[in-house]
């Protein structure tokens, strides 16, 4: 046998016992929900698919053993209708779908977008919780019981939110807050104005308040932790660094006026559109990692908690609690295939960790290793299998 069909072959044993053995992977209200399949060329084949309890849906997982299984973030009363308006639609889920590779991160220049570093799923992560801690919480009242997250099983993170206030809200409803938490068509007029200064006629700037509710907090937040990391976390957002010099040097008495309201405790040449450029730029680099598409459509297809990534071979693993992603380590805690070896041909310059071991880089070397190292390689297209042993 050719060893791309012993790859699949493997693979497909591999994911038909997963699902044997897993309990982990059935949905709530299972036969309100449609499903859609994937191979190893399309994330979703074909869907319209519907099942009607937890029993017929595994008897189709270990038999079929699909790489990839989505699931409808809506509930309908007929998920296997066509066309969409034959489903029923009863409600939909909030999601929001975090993606690594959305992140411009440095690192994804050196290795390229489809491999996954340490430093990419440790943004990812925080820009997770950010969303979930300076958005979902605090500015629309969701609960943490109300908030679910499941590693996507690759490089990010799904965010759902079941709450009955948000079941209903239509495309246009989730694209106001989609257009909210990326920053879109803040009116900065708003947060900042020019007033007089008492017994003067010089004009200063007032700002928000780290204390105010909303963006107008978060501005003022964040732009005191930027100017305390440095000057060179200034420059990224498109500070001259002369500017950025004397804002880092005069930090104290910035961040005086800043928790004061007084924006202009520093001298700046035109500082109402300096303020604004940086704000705007602060609004982009802080919320734009969410993927509007998933966020806005009211029927999106998002991957299963607890079924595996045909990409990587991880599961994508459902959290207990969002406070539950600190100790969330995705290449330890959310490998599947722990047992036996495969021989592969190897061709890769990077360095694979996983599950506290270290993989290559391999140079087209014929290497034995741990079923899960192996199966990530190859399903990243970087490796041959051999045999299994």
């Amino acid at each position: 046998m050719a060893s791309e069909d012993l790859g699949l072959s493997l693979l497909s044993k591999l994911l038909s016992d997963f699902y044997r053995k897993s309990a982990a992977y059935f949905p709530e209200r299972i036969d309100e929900r449609e499903f859609g399949m994937g191979d190893l060329e399309r994330k979703i084949a074909f869907r319209h698919l519907q099942f009607k309890s937890n029993e017929e849906f595994r008897k189709y997982m270990i038999v079929n053993a699909p790489p990839y299984v989505s699931c409808s973030s809506a509930y309908y009363h007929f998920p296997a209708g066509r066309p969409m308006s034959a489903k029923g639609w009863i409600g939909s889920e909030l999601i929001f779908d975090l993606d690594a590779n959305d992140m411009h991160l440095d690192c994804q220049k050196a290795h390229g977008g489809s491999w996954v570093c340490d430093n990419c799923l440790e943004n990812v992560k925080a820009e997770t919780l950010k969303l979930i801690e300076d958005f979902l919480i605090p500015d629309f009242g969701f609960s943490d019981n109300e908030i679910r997250v499941n590693f996507s099983g690759n490089r990010g993170y799904h965010v759902h939110v079941n709450n009955e206030a948000v079941m209903k809200l239509d495309t246009d409803s989730r694209k106001e807050v989609s257009d909210y938490i990326s920053g879109h068509g803040i009116n900065f007029d708003s947060i900042f104005k020019e007033e007089m200064v008492r017994g003067s006629k010089i004009r200063k700037l007032v700002g928000p308040k780290p204390d105010e509710k909303g963006w107008s907090g978060k501005v003022a937040r964040k732009f005191i932790s930027m100017i305390n990391n440095g000057k060179e976390s200034l420059e990224q957002i498109g500070i001259d660094k002369s500017i950025a010099k004397r804002l880092y040097e005069k930090r104290a008495l910035v961040e005086m006026g800043i928790r004061n309201g007084n924006w202009d405790m520093v001298y700046i040449k035109n500082k109402s559109d300096f303020w604004k450029s940086v704000i705007e730029k602060q609004a982009v680099a802080q919320s734009d990692r969410i993927d509007k598409n998933v966020t806005n459509d009211t029927g999106h297809m998002i991957r299963l908690a607890g079924s595996i990534h045909g990409g990587s071979g991880l599961v994508a693993r459902k959290m207990a609690a969002y406070r539950n992603m600190d100790r969330f380590d995705p290449m330890k805690d959310a490998v599947a295939f722990r047992e036996g070896n495969l021989k592969i041909i190897a061709d890769t310059k990077n360095v694979l960790s996983m599950n506290g071991k270290e993989y290559g880089p391999y140079n087209k070397e014929e290497v034995t290793i741990e079923t899960a190292p192996a199966m990530y390689l190859y399903l990243k297209g970087l490796a041959k299998v051999i045999s299994a042993e």
